[in-house]
């Protein structure tokens, strides 16, 4: 396939509330207007390419390339208090994060690039969530979940607190288990958007959200076809939710656990565990990943048209 370049824009989208969320459309080359995916990166303080201070995913800008070489336009934002976004990223809640996807959505949608008819929603993380919630738009054609969840908040964070206590000594774990019950015990009694647990400040308004929330309904709810990929190597969502996914999503819904695939969306062959992250963000993303999520929307979004 000849190789297909994309020119980039600075944009802006209004959220609800007036804040301009900044990032980048992403058109390819060719005549427009383009199918379009929105991308919707994971939880924390994160720009447009799912990069913070403390680690760079280096999401958003392959996942956008990937895409133009199918004639996929997209469009990444900077979270609130991230990149070029205004805001305070620490008292930011789970539920802001959903309502600037849909004010996303709104925005791309009406870009006269687009093709209001042909957008697609892919998520990885948090992110896979908020695309659950769109998919039940009739705007959104197509939906990719990148290392979804599929039981409530709180169980997600025992579980992941299970797997990486697996690194841990066995002595010590009965006393971290201690430790983590009174940590969620303060975040669940607190009742302001920003409070210190165990001397570190924490978004407990984001906390207290994700742990009430339930993805099973927005999953119920979805429209769309779906393409779900989880990599079997994930310790910070169920490899086994796929399944779960399968039995509520009502429509198409096609789903891939990976071999070796980690959250990260990078193949680790070695035991599972958050003390090789560093090591594996020297690594792209996944070149397969890439290309099955990029093909999959070529065939939803029409892209021949």
């Amino acid at each position: 396939m000849e190789k297909r370049g994309s020119r980039e824009i600075e944009v802006t989208a209004a959220a609800d509330d007036g804040v301009a969320l900044a990032g980048t459309l992403a058109l390819p080359d060719g005549p427009g207007p383009h199918p379009a995916v929105l991308i919707l990166n994971g939880s924390g303080r994160l720009d447009r390419d799912a990069n913070n201070r403390v680690a760079r995913m280096e999401l958003g800008r392959p996942l956008a390339a990937a895409l133009a070489q199918q004639g996929i336009a997209t469009l990444r934002l900077d979270r609130r208090g991230a990149g070029r976004t205004p805001g305070n990223w620490r008292a930011t809640g789970f539920t802001d994060n959903r309502r600037d996807a849909f004010a996303a959505l709104r925005a791309l949608a009406a870009r006269p690039e687009i093709r209001a008819e042909a957008i697609g929603v892919v998520g990885h993380s948090e992110g896979a969530a908020h695309a659950m919630a769109l998919g039940a738009d009739p705007q959104v054609r197509a939906v990719v979940l990148l290392a979804g969840f599929a039981r409530v908040g709180e169980d997600l964070v025992r579980w992941q607190g299970r797997q990486v206590a697996r690194d841990v000594p066995s002595p010590l774990r009965p006393l971290l288990r201690r430790l983590a019950n009174r940590s969620l015990g303060r975040i669940k009694a607190s009742t302001t958007d920003v409070a210190r647990v165990a001397g570190i400040p924490v978004n407990t308004r984001w906390m207290r959200e994700i742990f009430a929330y339930d993805p099973r309904p927005d999953l119920a709810n979805i429209k769309a076809p779906v393409l779900a990929i989880t990599g079997d190597k994930d310790i910070q969502v169920d490899p086994a939710g796929l399944d779960v996914m399968r039995k509520l999503v009502p429509g198409e819904i096609e789903v891939n656990r990976v071999p070796d695939l980690t959250h990260l969306l990078r193949r680790d062959a070695g035991r599972p565990s958050a003390r090789s992250y560093r090591k594996l963000l020297r690594q792209p993303v996944d070149a397969e990943v890439l290309a099955r999520v990029a093909g999959w929307f070529a065939q939803k979004l029409d892209t021949a048209r």
